[in-house]
């Protein structure tokens, strides 16, 4: 596909590499011609300087016979023109970012009216996956499927667990939890395993199942399952916002410190039900007098990395709280994935993984419709839902019957409702979705996992 990407941050050079390393034809638009040779040199790739927004750059791009623009710039205007002017210039899909909390309250209308193909907020996604995670503070990211119905829970397996050195049929056999660990992070190498594959302390295992029997799961492991009573977050921006608007509707009291005395004043405003300290968040007596030693969570959302990271790093010396990091810069994930400081949040990624859903899903529907897509494990791993069309090639033959390539594995199967971890004797019929989990990258369709 032809796809015009417009804005050259964090966002727009993360859709760049993963939609050029799938094969797609990629022109980046930006008014930087520095970050825009960077990435031109980096990936596969071509490159138009200006204002994306501009009829004549659009055209240098060749917008007439591109199939797709995506507009991630970091103005809300500006993307929605540079959609609207596409939409008009060469008939092509859009996709916009849109930030501000008071458009995200119009959305449909606006994607209605403007013709978008969709509309990401990457602040409002970032905040709903935290909430998910505090509703379920043992978890290091929950993903999930058949309409929140399926989640996929991600776990680092202690010390202590009865889990360790345990095969994963004898887990099977001695827990008789009907979920499946359908992957395992072991320094780094990724797996996808087998009944035979041995579970050792520290690895991250990745459990699918529904919400009931994943959270009976955890019970019998004896991990924590209530969700945090208390949380205080230190940055009041519009991820704080959206993540506060959430948590409070759920009951959970909440503790923000900004720095800016008018943000303040409007979070206030906005948050009637919230707490809003005016200080320095970095300030640990401050920290300490608002009752950090008695929090349940800490989530820090500050636009700097650095500080988040050390923020963290202090609470976790300090208490047990659940942590939530906001990380915008990807070049150092490696080094900050092994800090061990919670779970690790990037915008970037879960705008992407959106995106190239989308992609997909445009790209190809022969046999399915592409309904979720996960990246997972430093994108070593994909977790793909596929509702299967009448025509698909797998649709009325037994799972064992089927010439599934190796290396990927069914991991459930929604048959109207009715959600199943899939044997040799599975059937998948029309109109079921199917959730795939695979180390093979690029799958547009159901038939992609046959050989």
């Amino acid at each position: 596909m032809r796809i015009i990407i417009v804005g050259c941050g964090n966002v727009g050079a993360a859709l760049t590499e993963q939609l050029s390393s799938e094969g797609h034809n990629i022109t980046i638009i930006d008014i930087e011609n520095q970050r825009l040779q960077n990435l031109i040199n980096n990936y596969d790739a071509m490159g138009v300087v200006g204002n994306g927004a501009s009829f004549a750059v659009q055209k240098e791009a060749d917008v007439e016979h591109a199939h797709l623009l995506i507009a991630v710039t970091g103005s809300d205007e500006l993307n929605l023109l540079c959609c609207l002017i596409a939409k008009k210039a060469g008939g092509c899909h859009t996709i916009a970012r849109v930030r501000n909390p008071i458009y995200n309250m119009e959305i449909n209308y606006i994607k209605e009216e403007l013709g978008l193909s969709m509309i990401i907020n990457p602040e409002f996604a970032a905040a709903s996956e935290m909430a998910r995670l505090l509703k379920f503070p043992t978890a290091i990211t929950i993903d999930a499927f058949a309409k929140g119905r399926v989640e996929m829970v991600k776990y680092r397996v202690k010390d202590d667990s009865i889990l360790c050195d345990q095969s994963l049929k004898n887990i099977s056999g001695k827990l008789k939890a009907d979920v499946l660990i359908c992957t395992v992070e072991r320094d780094e190498d990724t797996y996808i395993p087998s009944g035979d594959f041995i579970i050792r302390a520290k690895d991250e295992i990745s459990i699918l199942g529904t919400t009931q029997k994943t959270l009976g799961f955890f019970k019998k492991l004896g991990a924590a399952v209530t969700r945090a009573k208390n949380v205080m977050i230190v940055g009041g921006g519009e991820m704080a916002y959206y993540l506060a608007k959430q948590l409070t509707a759920m009951g959970i009291q909440i503790k923000i410190i900004e720095i800016d005395k008018e943000r303040c004043d409007e979070l206030s405003e906005l948050l009637p039900k919230a707490t809003i300290i005016n200080g320095n968040g970095t300030d640990k007596d401050l920290l300490m007098q608002e009752g950090l030693m008695q929090m349940e969570a800490f989530v820090a959302l500050t636009n700097i990395d650095e500080e988040n990271i050390m923020l963290s790093l202090f609470v976790k010396s300090l208490t047990d709280a659940k942590l939530i990091t906001l990380v915008h810069r990807i070049s150092y994930d490696e080094i900050i994935d092994s800090l061990d400081i919670g779970s690790i949040i990037y915008p970037k990624y879960l705008t992407a993984e959106n995106i190239i859903q989308y992609v997909r899903a445009m790209d190809n529907s022969i046999g399915s419709n592409i309904e979720s897509l996960y990246k997972l494990n430093d994108n070593k791993v994909e977790a793909l839902e596929f509702r299967v069309k009448e025509d698909s090639p797998v649709v009325g033959i037994p799972l064992q019957d089927l010439p599934i390539k190796p290396k990927i594995l069914i991991g459930s199967i929604n048959h109207k409702g009715a959600i199943s971890i899939p044997g040799g004797q599975s059937v998948i019929q029309a109109g079921d979705t199917v959730i795939v989990v695979t180390t093979i990258t690029g799958l547009n369709d159901i038939s992609d996992i046959l050989k």
